[in-house]
């Protein structure tokens, strides 16, 4: 397995941490027969408690972190999102609700609650749907420092989705990455799922054992959606979880929508025959890396999204595709230019030049523009208008 000589070594306590949650996992790899699939190990790695990376207390977001997320860039990501979700808030009535799943450092929050504020356009709640304690507890912090008490009284921490029926919409970015994924390869043909086992150091390997019918059919799937046969040796992920994940975080919604961005492709893009050891990459202090079984509990673990996966989970749920664009055309189709404008207003020269450079990361290709997409999905009110520019649906 690689090395990585380029990566910065962590500090004592945190390899002791790390030393912990691999004791932990080679535990749970013995007690279960000398393997665990790689999602178990992923799953374990990001969200162990007390160990995983989204468990644990370090920073996770921001230049102290391990990656920036679009809502760190600064407050343009955020305020233009917000337009759309006011748009759908105005149509929905006052009782609609806004659901964020996976808070962040809690500035989309701050960002857009403060935006739907001048909108006039607040929500009757706005839920975040955060499973890691120390999370929820950063953006309870960040959001009473900054929020005025009647507007931080909207806000409030879930462990589970809403558990009535409700209106609304529900916002996740950066979140289906992280959802811990199924590796397959095949072999004579047969399906495999790629499990994590020891070698006899006790050092973390990647093994191939027979998939269960479940990620056998999603994968055939795939193959009869793309109309040929995965090569012998092709590596790549899915997630055949995913149709009961939207279920499952949507509950109750009557009314409303449900919009995603996040890195990823189309399917026929993402399964290309030359991406052939799949997406997995690890983050860590703002390195991406492939040895992803390094360092549990100290890295970021994940995979781009099959954005045809998304669109057929979604659909399937019965809701409506609203639309499909690059986060580009998505921020620049809804008032990125006008927000962009009036912050210029309020700033000296520094300040603009860091707004343009803002703006710069958020759109240009080689950034996050067209690696980033976004996705969103309706019932009983129209949101196409926030895809007009750009739209991508074509290629799903």
């Amino acid at each position: 397995m690689p090395m990585h000589a380029d990566l910065p070594l962590p500090d004592d306590d945190a390899l002791r941490h790390s030393d912990e949650l691999a004791a932990r996992l080679r535990a749970t790899i013995m007690q279960e027969g000398g393997s665990i699939p790689f999602s178990r190990f992923m799953e374990l790695a990001l969200y162990a408690p007390g160990h995983g990376y989204y468990s644990a207390g370090s920073t996770k977001f921001g230049a102290a972190g391990d990656f920036v997320t679009a809502p760190e860039q600064g407050r343009l990501f955020a305020a233009t999102v917000s337009n759309v979700l006011a748009d759908a808030l105005r149509q929905l009535g006052p009782d609609a609700r806004v659901l964020e799943l996976g808070g962040g450092s809690g500035v989309f929050a701050e960002v857009a609650l403060k935006r739907l504020l001048a909108l006039d356009a607040l929500p009757d709640r706005y839920a975040i749907l955060e499973p890691s304690a120390d999370l929820r507890e950063r953006q309870r912090e960040h959001l009473q420092r900054t929020l005025t008490p009647t507007v931080f009284e909207l806000v409030e921490w879930l462990d589970g989705p809403f558990d009535d029926d409700w209106d609304g919409v529900l916002f996740a970015n950066e979140v289906i990455d992280a959802l811990p994924t199924p590796r397959f390869t095949l072999r004579d043909g047969e399906v495999l799922e790629e499990h994590v086992a020891l070698d006899g150091d006790g050092r973390f390997v990647r093994i191939d054992r027979p998939a269960d019918a479940l990620m056998a059919a999603a994968v055939r799937h795939v193959e009869q959606y793309l109309d040929t046969r995965f090569v012998d040796g092709y590596r790549s992920e899915l997630l055949p979880q995913l149709p009961y994940w939207i279920q499952a975080v949507a509950g109750g919604l009557r009314s409303g929508a449900m919009l995603f961005v996040d890195y990823g492709y189309s399917r026929r893009e993402y399964y290309q025959h030359d991406r052939s050891d799949g997406t997995v990459r690890a983050f860590y202090r703002h390195r991406m890396h492939d040895d992803v079984l390094r360092w549990p509990g100290l890295q970021d673990i994940t995979a781009s999204v099959d954005f045809t996966a998304l669109a057929e989970a979604g659909t399937g749920a019965g809701f409506d595709l609203a639309g499909y664009c690059s986060q580009a055309s998505f921020l620049l189709g809804n008032g990125l230019d006008a927000l962009l404008a009036e912050a210029e207003a309020r700033s000296d020269e520094v300040g603009q030049l860091r707004l343009r450079q803002e703006v710069k990361r958020l759109t240009m290709p080689e950034h996050m523009g067209e690696r980033f997409q976004a996705m969103a999905f309706s019932r009983d009110i129209e949101l196409g208008q926030a895809f007009l520019l750009g739209d991508l649906t074509w290629r799903l």
